[in-house]
């Protein structure tokens, strides 16, 4: 979804609405390979606009650690043990809950999380398990099943808003673009995707982070004026209109629906949400003015303006594996300090924002990614892979705040009590923003699926 995709030329649009020698039917067996499907590549997969009910006003952000953080050096420090290595665990607001020493903002609001230390998964892949969590489902089958944003999209929109369901702010996709696409729900319920693939993103004051976290091509070309704009539109959609009286279905009718509601979002001032520029320059100092932070800030804009599913994506830091930030199979400490540098003032201040404007007890934000890191420290002070015990985290709307849940052994390779599996933590979420985990739509193969497995217990602790 984002501009780079596109693969229509400007010029392909030039083509009148009457060609001469041609009927419109005629051009649209011939030419629309050359025109192709859309006006931009982004807007084929433009998710259809999206809000709850404004009496509920639910919302979920999903803050992405791509590349898999260390339980034991945020969440689950072992001080003291030989696989604790040197950070250090500091006390929290809340009595009992100490984390690492690198996120004191974090627990001075302690209070807020539910930190969930029991995770058990068998995927030590990228690619699988960043499909696993973010579906709820191991990869592989005919099954193309939806990632977690375009369920809760699908389930909390609302047709009549003109921003998108799902928003998916600065993710790196490389490994695992199945794991962010909507599965058999199709194009319709795409995320949104803005500043894809910043690889070391700026980090600097004076870096125009603004600018790439605005939605490229909504612009009309220099020198095509509104009319001739709109007759482009216009014509594009009769092409439309044409194909499907031919070739009637679900993937057309959600591929001419995402259309549509793409060009109303280039009509209509909602687009103004992606403007950063109208934030106090306070505030956006506190959100800390790297690309994760102002995309923390934007996910508070979507939230302020009814988008029901932003995920933030952390997978850079100054110096630290570019696109895979929390990979850290080397120089663990000193790239996990850096990355909470980030993630610190980052979550605490979108907490505090969210609080200060009556959101946060209606906007559930969900920590995560996709396993841990091993508790024995390799040879080159790094963590490699680990699925087996590792620590997730929980906030805010419909969460119960101010504990753990779980525990690992001392040396922190096994979970001693309290196991939560993907399908648990995906049933938590859905219950804590108000849907119902067994709620089913139709698959492409036919048959209903749960939007999580039938196996999933919600987290009953942590539900308030």
């Amino acid at each position: 979804m984002n501009s780079t995709s596109s693969s229509v030329p400007r010029s392909a649009f030039r083509v009148p609405r009457s060609y001469p020698g041609w009927d419109r039917r005629h051009f649209l067996r011939t030419g629309a390979a050359a025109l192709g499907v859309s006006v931009s590549g982004w807007l084929d997969q433009l998710a259809a606009a999206a809000a709850p009910d404004p009496q509920r006003k639910r919302a979920c952000i999903l803050l992405w650690m791509n590349g898999g953080p260390s339980q034991m050096d945020t969440f689950d420090p072992k001080p003291g043990h030989a696989n604790g290595g040197p950070i250090k665990g500091i006390e929290t607001k809340v009595p009992g809950i100490r984390v690492a020493e690198h996120l004191p903002m974090l627990a001075a609001r302690a209070d807020h999380l539910a930190i969930i230390r029991g995770m058990a998964t068998k995927e030590a892949d990228h690619g699988r398990g960043s499909y696993l969590m973010r579906t709820g489902r191991v990869p592989g089958g005919p099954l193309r099943y939806p990632t977690i944003g375009s369920f809760v999209g699908k389930e909390l929109e609302r047709p009549d808003s003109e921003l998108p369901c799902s928003v998916s702010i600065a993710p790196f996709r490389l490994l695992s673009p199945e794991a962010y696409g909507p599965g058999f729900l199709g194009p319709r319920y795409a995320p949104l995707v803005v500043a894809e693939n910043v690889i070391g993103g700026p980090n600097g004051r004076n870096q125009d982070i603004a600018r790439l976290l605005k939605v490229q091509d909504l612009d009309l070309p220099n020198g095509v004026s509104d009319q001739r704009g709109n007759a482009r539109i216009e014509f594009r959609d009769g092409l439309d209109e044409e194909f499907l009286a031919d070739h009637p279905g679900a993937a057309g009718d959600g591929h001419r629906t995402a259309y549509r509601r793409a060009v109303s979002l280039m009509r209509s001032s909602a687009v103004k949400a992606f403007d950063l520029t109208e934030e106090k320059d306070a505030l956006r100092d506190k959100y800390g003015r790297n690309l994760f932070g102002q995309g923390c800030l934007l996910a508070r804009r979507l939230v302020e303006r009814g988008v029901p599913f932003i995920e933030v994506t952390l997978s850079s830091a100054p110096g630290v594996n570019n696109g895979l930030g929390w990979d850290t199979h080397q120089t663990n400490f000193e790239s996990v300090e850096k990355l909470c540098e980030i993630l610190d003032p980052a979550w605490a201040t979108l907490m505090d924002d969210l609080k200060d404007r009556g959101l946060l007890d209606t906007t559930t934000i969900l920590w995560m990614g996709e396993f841990g890191r091993t508790p024995k420290i390799n040879p080159r002070k790094g963590r490699d892979h680990w699925a087996n015990s590792w620590s997730t985290v929980l906030a805010g709307g419909g969460i119960k705040g101010g504990q753990v849940i779980g525990a690992t052994t001392p040396d922190g390779m096994e979970v001693k009590d309290r196991p939560v599996s993907v399908p648990d933590l995906l049933a938590t979420v859905c219950t804590a923003i108000g849907l119902d985990p067994a709620k089913q739509n139709a698959s492409n193969v036919g048959r209903p699926i749960r939007l999580v497995e039938p196996t999933a217990t919600p987290i009953k602790e942590v539900l308030s």
